[in-house]
């Protein structure tokens, strides 16, 4: 069982309160929510979108804050025979809710002529705390085999109990410096750099394992009795190892470097195609550990956790009051180096495409509205019920309002839903016990897992400029 514990680290990748990649965000501002086809933007939010794009602010300063609440839950529905030992079915539901109210960010602009100089700050990866109170099916998939295997040898046993228990948290913090310059009235270029800053903690335990063994000597009347006692007394010491309490208590550091660039071109005075390439970034996660009687996190131990290249393309036409405007995704996900190599599972990286729209009613209040579509590139072996991906459709709609000539007011609320991922399990035709690895779980058995998140995100945010 201590084998369990090794999920942990995929976990690192799994915790986003946010719109995106497998690791990287893409909501940075209130105005991706309310329409997040904004790689062709001209707006303050291009500063994380498309710095290229800055080029077309009014001359002087510019400032822009968002906050976002995000809401999400996960749900993994699985269904495993040996489950029915410990609640009486065979099929149990795992959740985590994850709640962020405050989620901020900003970005800044100074515009003179040809040149804009530009920052911004987010959270460009993570973002989200995730607790299963009640474990997962990873943690209990092969404590509930306890029972079969000590009635196949003799000793009848037909219950289980146990304390099980998840929760991680994972923050990507982006710091990021533009250069933007005109070169004509068609062509804009930008380039860039992002330090990112990860920071995460995971803790876990599965602990008081019971069974109720009937055997004429240590457990005459069959009660439920501790597992490891159990083991131990018997003299079955391999077992009594695995069934003693586990307990991981990990954080984790590391940082890395995002170089970016950033073409404009406007063919047309209502026409504008943006485009941004960031490179991939290599970030060295070292373990911070208190409390590991598992062996698998040494404190000081460095792994590698990257943030994978991004290529975005984005159009925005204007028609007097109205803008429409396109984009596409692409997360280089299979170059990047991930927890447990899980970019090997991965076809392609995932891709998103963007599509809205923006109206202008007068000189004080405009509407927007837009969509995402995600397609994951995960296949089978990558969904984990720690960490998975979905395909998905997000609609985000808001609106803005101007208080001054200074001062705009933007709000957007902005949801997900996502299409069930249906993982079946099974039963392999020969099992290795010693090996205990094939099968669901590493338990031999067939069995099935869905995975399923919702995920709603509020924002409001200022923007100033003088």
């Amino acid at each position: 069982m201590k084998k369990l514990f090794t999920l942990i680290a995929a976990f690192s990748i799994g915790v986003s309160a946010f719109a995106g990649g497998l690791v990287t965000n893409t909501n940075q501002s209130v105005h991706f929510l309310r329409n997040p086809a904004q790689d062709a933007s001209t707006d303050i939010d291009a500063a994380y979108s498309n710095p290229a794009g800055l080029i077309y602010l009014s001359d002087g300063f510019h400032f822009s804050l968002t906050n976002q609440s995000a809401f999400q839950t996960r749900t993994v529905t699985s269904t495993f025979a040996p489950f029915a030992a410990f609640g009486g079915s065979a099929t149990k539901e795992y959740n985590a809710k994850t709640n962020a109210v405050l989620i901020p960010s900003f970005q800044f602009a100074y515009k003179k002529n040809k040149l804009a100089l530009s920052s911004s700050f987010a959270i460009i990866g993570g973002g989200g705390k995730a607790t299963f109170s009640n474990g997962l099916p990873s943690f209990e998939a092969p404590v509930s085999m306890i029972p079969l295997s000590l009635t196949a040898a003799g000793i009848n046993t037909t219950k289980y109990s146990m304390e099980q228990y998840l929760n991680g948290e994972q923050f990507i913090f982006g710091f990021q410096g533009n250069a933007t310059y005109k070169f004509n009235d068609v062509i804009s270029g930008a380039v860039g750099v992002r330090i990112n800053y990860l920071t995460g903690s995971y803790d876990g335990y599965l602990r008081n394992i019971q069974i109720n063994p009937q055997h004429p000597l240590l457990n005459p009347s069959g009660n439920m009795m501790s597992a490891n006692t159990f083991f131990t007394n018997a003299g079955m010491t391999a077992k009594a190892a695995m069934t003693a309490n586990k307990e991981v208590d990990c954080k984790q550091t590391g940082w890395g470097i995002t170089p970016l660039l950033g073409l404009d071109i406007r063919p047309l005075d209502n026409l504008l195609i943006g485009l941004k390439y960031e490179f991939g970034t290599k970030i060295d996660v070292t373990n911070n550990t208190r409390v590991d009687n598992t062996g698998l996190y040494p404190d000081g131990q460095v792994n590698r956790n990257d943030i994978p290249a991004l290529l975005t393309i984005g159009a925005q036409y204007t028609l007097d009051k109205l803008k429409i405007s396109g984009g596409y995704h692409h997360f280089y996900d299979t170059d990047a180096k991930l927890p447990n190599d899980r970019q090997n599972s991965i076809n392609n990286g995932l891709n998103e495409y963007l599509l809205g729209v923006e109206y202008s009613i007068n000189k004080l209040f405009l509407v927007s509205a837009g969509g995402q579509l995600t397609r994951s590139g995960v296949t089978d072996d990558y969904q984990k019920d720690m960490s998975y991906s979905l395909n998905s459709v997000s609609i985000g709609f808001g609106g803005a309002v101007n208080l001054t000539k200074q001062l705009r007011l933007n709000v957007a609320y902005f949801f997900t839903n996502y299409d069930k991922w249906t993982k079946l399990v099974e039963k392999d035709k020969v099992f290795n016990a010693a090996a205990n690895t094939k099968g669901y779980n590493g338990t031999g058995l067939g069995g099935t897992d869905v995975f399923d998140r919702t995920n709603t995100v509020i924002g409001v945010g200022i923007d100033y400029k003088f």
